[in-house]
């Protein structure tokens, strides 16, 4: 085999990633590793998209169903299970392709882990009160003045990454987006990487529509309610903080209509996939691929090939 230990296939969400990868799959002895941090838990399943359970006995999966809601999984656990998984496919002679759009774990494993400050709970508390009193949109705004580049990658109601950034800098005086720039990755592996970046932004919305209106249709909220009430999740769980899920349990609690609800997910899944596009951008070394363009896939196919003999 030639030297490249790994593939990487990044993009927005509903720019076809799963379906690039079933290509691969079709000429290459590939596992998939998921590069995604909603279907690592159990139960979340018709709304993260997770590959259904014929595909993943045909097809090997790694890294999916291997937490409880309740639980947390960070980007180092991911780094960490990952580079196990790789050296694993590596071992019985396949390729392992590393698929998924949360590009906070693909960052983590392309660039390590900073040595942040230790948590400061005194502080964090305070945040945590400001957070309640003036709205996380408020200190998500402080954050820009800030730590834009930060700021540009979180979203204005995610309470624990904007705590996270904005106890950092209070820490020490230096935006976390820097802490990060100064990382080195946990291993030296030869990689191939590949970014899904749509240039038609409107048939990414559309796709978008339609994929969310495939998902309710196969019983999403169904899934979320079954989540609320039969399993007991708790609200603050941080798995519920994915787009879709957090609309639809706001929807089943009385705080909103359905319309209210799927209008909400649906922007918040576009300003999903602008962040994604965001973390694209800013890193030069992916190759880039419009997915929409004509054979797109299939080039993207024998551009792999080319390696990975």
């Amino acid at each position: 085999m030639a030297s490249i230990d790994a593939i990487l296939l990044c993009g927005p969400t509903a720019s076809g990633k799963s379906a690039f990868a079933l290509e691969l799959a079709e000429v290459l002895p590939i596992e998939i590793v998921s590069v995604d941090s909603s279907q690592v838990y159990r139960g979340f399943d018709i709304g993260s998209a997770k590959p259904d359970r014929a595909l993943r006995e045909r097809l090997a999966h790694h890294l999916i169903d291997i937490r409880d809601p309740r639980d947390t999984y960070s980007a180092g656990e991911f780094v960490r299970d990952a580079l196990g998984a790789i050296a694993q496919i590596r071992a019985r002679g396949r390729w392992p392709l590393l698929v998924g759009g949360t590009m906070l774990y693909f960052n983590a494993f392309l660039r390590g882990m900073a040595a942040l400050p230790d948590a400061d709970p005194a502080l964090r508390s305070a945040l945590d009160a400001r957070g309640q009193r003036e709205g996380w949109p408020a200190l998500h705004a402080e954050l820009a003045s800030v730590d834009p580049i930060a700021a540009a990658r979180i979203h204005p109601q995610d309470s624990q990454r904007i705590q996270r950034a904005l106890e950092v800098y209070r820490l020490s005086g230096r935006p976390l987006s820097e802490w990060q720039q100064q990382t080195r990755p946990a291993h030296a592996l030869q990689l191939l990487r590949f970014a899904l970046l749509p240039s038609d932004r409107a048939q990414l919305h559309t796709r978008i529509t339609t994929r969310f209106a495939a998902m309710m249709a196969a019983g999403f909220l169904e899934e979320v309610r079954r989540l609320r009430e039969v399993d007991a999740i708790p609200a603050a769980c941080p798995a519920l903080r994915a787009v879709g899920y957090r609309q639809l349990w706001a929807q089943l609690a009385g705080q909103d209509t359905p319309q209210q609800a799927e209008s909400k997910a649906l922007a918040a899944t576009r300003q999903l996939a602008k962040r994604q596009m965001t973390w694209i951008n800013a890193d030069p070394h992916w190759c880039r691929i419009d997915p929409f363009a004509p054979a797109a896939a299939a080039e993207w196919v024998a551009a792999v090939q080319s390696h990975c003999r």
